[in-house]
């Protein structure tokens, strides 16, 4: 090997050094920052894409987030811009923590300063509205890269801040994403596990925030623990029925991006779907119930197109169908929970026992269902 041959291979092999220590991090919001702040914490090269320049120069001259993460320090080695060639290149993962309504457009926007041997990760539970697409669907589609995955799991951000024992999920099919992101963000108090099954992680997130503007309402009506826990256990039961119709693996919503996250999103009040919830549960209207919260809550508009597909595709979701009468219909969310209770009367776990069966012997009985 020549000197100028083996002058070229070590470059190569510093510049991938480089990269696997750098992380970028697309978006401002509670999480994306909470993300940013841990990658730093273990030693990588952390830089943070921001619209807003004022949000820019608080984070690297204080290094808070006031406007969505407000009391809680960040890493002083996270890097703020609002430039995108001065966050995203060199950096071997991409952490992509854009709101669903604006996902594909800053992708879009990103796009002249990516390149393909970049790792690019959503951690946005939402779902765009034409052709019911998931936010790592839009990573394929704007960028063409082999290398896609989706974090996922009950991780209300403020905690994640605080540094309190949580868990995730990285999901991929590709182990150089997950091992990636593990070695990243994994920590003594943020640990990171492993899956294959990308679509149904992803579904799972998204589909719980529909679950906690349930289980807020519930809550704010006075409802006590065991409406709760059959809230919970029927939007269990109507996750996955809906997200195995779509293709996913039904025991993915066994694991932390299924029961775990639903679990979260519909017990705590930082939740933002929760607090959306309870607003409605009190009489407030959407319009003031989404103004009072200030952030974007997901949920509000997976109701609408999870709603749509099911009715689509002959998909038996009540809770869904109800909560978007009272987002949208105008009905109120106790008339809501009482039309709820005469629902059909079927299987509590349809993979043991199928809905169609459970109608069936009614029919055979004589018994109505309802």
């Amino acid at each position: 090997m020549s000197d100028d041959q083996s002058l070229d291979r070590n470059t190569r092999d510093h510049h991938n050094d480089d990269r696997s220590h750098r992380v970028a991090v697309l978006g401002g919001g509670s999480f994306g920052t909470a993300l940013a702040s841990i990658a730093a914490d273990n030693g990588f090269e952390v830089r943070q894409w921001l619209r807003d320049p004022a949000l820019v120069e608080q984070i690297n001259r204080e290094h808070r987030n006031d406007r969505y993460l407000p009391g809680h320090a960040i890493n002083p080695a996270v890097q703020a811009s609002s430039a995108f060639e001065e966050v995203l290149p060199g950096a071997g993962l991409v952490l992509v923590a854009i709101p669903s309504q604006a996902f594909r457009a800053v992708v879009r926007q990103a796009r002249p300063w990516l390149d393909a041997e970049q790792i690019l990760v959503s951690t946005t539970k939402g779902i765009e509205e034409a052709g019911f697409k998931l936010m790592s669907r839009l990573l394929e589609e704007e960028s063409g890269f082999p290398h896609i995955g989706v974090l996922s799991g009950p991780n209300l951000a403020t905690e994640v801040a605080e540094r309190q024992l949580t868990a995730t999920v990285i999901a991929s099919d590709d182990a150089l994403t997950r091992t990636r992101v593990q070695a990243a963000l994994g920590c003594d108090y943020f640990r990171v596990y492993a899956s294959n099954d990308r679509y149904g992680v992803e579904l799972g997130g998204a589909l719980k925030n529909v679950y906690a503007i349930a289980a807020g309402m519930a809550a704010a009506l006075g409802m006590g623990e065991n409406t709760r826990s059959m809230l919970m256990t029927r939007a269990l039961a109507e996750m996955s029925r809906f997200a195995v119709s779509q293709g996913a693996n039904p025991m993915t919503f066994l694991g932390l991006a299924g029961v775990g996250d639903l679990i979260v999103t519909c017990s705590s009040s930082r939740s933002r779907n929760y607090r959306v919830g309870f607003a409605l549960g009190e009489g407030r209207t959407l319009d003031e119930a989404i103004d009072a919260l200030g952030q974007v809550a997901e949920g509000v508009n997976t109701v609408r197109l999870v709603r749509d597909k099911s009715r689509d595709e002959g998909v038996y979701m009540p809770i869904a169908e109800g909560l978007y009468q009272v987002l949208f219909g105008g009905v109120p969310a106790r008339e809501m929970a009482r039309l709820l209770m005469r629902n059909e009367q079927s299987s509590d776990v349809e993979f043991v026992l199928s809905r169609e069966d459970v109608q069936q012997d009614q029919r055979d009985s004589g018994a109505p269902n309802e």
